[in-house]
């Protein structure tokens, strides 16, 4: 009896997939968990496995194709010899016809400018993930009325903490101690004294979320993704940066789950270790708030009517107008720089 491979629920806010290529032909035996074709999204790729043993009789969707949730991939057929279905075949493309005689004495014919062109550029179809990375990101900016406010932060005491006890953490808790659990941690204790900021707008209604999933940006080969800390409130400081370091692997092999990657509350995402000073992070859709982070750098600073160096990073939050206004914005980066530079606070709030 015919069994139909249909393409799964995709996840939050992903509603079309491409089929990335079939691990599985026609004609082929296939047994329960088999993965049968894998689907590529913006976010991350899903391979769709068999439900039962027998025949792989029919492929209804080909490489490349644009499918939905619950749009059938193809069917498997349990009372089907194996080699019954006919197999695909690779057909070579044919070979272009020669559409000019050669002559002894033909003219060289000079390059035209498309031919010129053609020779110094290369045009490479966007991925669907890129697409769809694309297409998002032009949405949030028609849609939200972003604005973006900054601040800077003496990373002193921070720095301080690291080098004390860099050691001990790594052979404690196997991570190295970097600067993002003090910022998941202070952007909590900032977002429960700004708490529009961790939320979003559905329709003509403000949603409020008393939970905090914060999203951590991730540059990926495929592009960038935002895997989400549950509960980050209660994470530890090592438990943030083993997470951070899991994340990074599977972006890397491009293992991410849509589990990882939906319904987080607020992002943070860090342009400092590509070397950026400042920047205007874009919204990550449907949420209202991005924390931007940037490089280290010694500056000369006053403090006690001295000119001192510290080093000193630029912040930026970017947030949704239409639910945040400025001064929130400000009181939230105040509220981090503060925390920031007395991590012992950090405790308190926690």
């Amino acid at each position: 009896m015919p069994t139909k491979v249909v393409v799964p629920e995709l996840g939050e806010s992903i509603v079309e997939a491409t089929v990335l290529r079939w691990l599985k032909r026609e004609g082929d035996r296939v047994v329960a968990g088999d993965t049968l074709v894998e689907l590529e999204t913006d976010k991350v790729n899903l391979e769709v496995g068999a439900e039962r043993e027998g025949v792989l009789v029919r492929i209804d969707k080909s490489e490349g194709q644009e499918v939905k949730p619950g749009e059938v991939l193809g069917q498997i057929d349990d009372s089907a010899e194996t080699g019954e279905a006919p197999k695909i075949s690779e057909i070579a493309p044919p070979e272009a016809e020669t559409t000019m005689a050669a002559h002894e004495d033909a003219v060289p014919v000079q390059a035209t400018p498309q031919i010129q062109s053609a020779e110094r550029e290369e045009r490479v179809r966007l991925s669907r993930r890129r697409q769809t990375i694309a297409r998002r990101l032009v949405e949030g900016q028609r849609t939200a009325a972003t604005l973006t406010t900054f601040n800077e932060i003496d990373m002193s005491a921070v720095r301080d903490i690291r080098t004390r006890h860099k050691e001990s953490f790594r052979t404690e808790h196997g991570v190295s101690l970097g600067i993002m659990p003090f910022f998941v941690h202070a952007a909590i204790a900032a977002l429960k004294v700004v708490p529009r900021l961790n939320a979003e707008i559905q329709g003509d209604e403000m949603v409020l979320k008393r939970y905090y999933d914060i999203g951590i940006a991730i540059a990926a080969s495929g592009g960038l993704v935002a895997p989400v800390l549950r509960t980050a409130d209660r994470m530890s400081f090592a438990e943030i940066e083993q997470a951070i370091e899991a994340y990074v692997r599977k972006a890397d092999d491009g293992t991410l789950s849509l589990d990882e990657l939906r319904g987080g509350t607020f992002t943070i995402t860090n342009g400092g270790v590509f070397g950026s000073l400042l920047s205007t992070p874009l919204l990550n859709p449907p949420q209202v708030g991005i924390l931007g982070l940037h490089r280290i750098e010694d500056r000369p600073v006053v403090r006690h009517g001295e000119v001192v160096i510290r080093p000193m990073m630029y912040v930026a939050l970017s947030y949704d107008h239409r639910l945040v206004d400025g001064r929130e914005a400000v009181q939230f980066l105040v509220q981090v720089k503060a925390l920031i530079e007395d991590p012992p606070a950090l405790l308190l709030e926690a």
